[in-house]
């Protein structure tokens, strides 16, 4: 489990700077144009730069993740190519969790309100069963409960229930999720 806290004001260390240029040379020579059914060897590359990923993810070659070490991937979660998991601030997805093909997880915004509009980052709780179809786009300091569905497309603003169908612009909960 990650912390929840909100991180404002943000700005990134000369490591933290050094290590995404790195990541991103490494990322394109060895992640992204990996054969799809390399599931194993982009597991090992995440956690050479401090993903904590679990058995049997699937992280597809297309997948863009901002900053591995900000990463939790747990157990037989999937993760479909296009998705971004801009990850400035911690990104949590559970245990058989499936994140779809084009789908936006992004921790960071700005405080609009501020002169400079200062980097706010807030982390991201995906829980176990979940699937978040694609092309829908989680903002930052969500929390998505075990066993949702959130529907293609879909805006999530607010913390998502557990075991409940939910989608549209705004992303609302529509009905329970009942397994057959």
């Amino acid at each position: 489990m990650i912390n929840t806290d909100t991180y404002t004001g943000a700005s990134f260390s000369l490591k933290n700077r050094i290590g995404r240029v790195i990541w991103q040379i490494v990322c394109l020579f060895f992640f992204k144009y990996s054969p799809r059914p390399f599931h194993g060897w982009r597991r090992f590359v995440l956690r050479c730069f401090g993903a904590k990923v679990g058995v049997g993810v699937h992280v597809y070659p297309k997948v863009m993740v901002w900053a591995p070490w900000n990463l939790e991937l747990d157990d037989y979660c999937g993760v479909g190519n296009g998705a971004n998991l801009y990850s400035q601030g911690k990104i949590y997805i559970g245990k058989k969790s499936v994140i779809s093909q084009g789908v936006q997880v992004c921790t960071g915004t700005h405080d609009f309100t501020l002169n400079g509009f200062p980097l706010v980052t807030k982390p991201i709780f995906i829980g176990a069963d979940v699937w978040v179809a694609s092309d829908a786009f989680i903002h930052p300091g969500i929390t998505i409960g075990d066993g949702a569905v959130i529907g293609a497309r879909s805006v999530v603003i607010k913390d998502m229930p557990a075991w409940m169908v939910c989608a549209g612009h705004p992303c609302k909960p529509i009905k329970e999720r009942i397994l057959g």
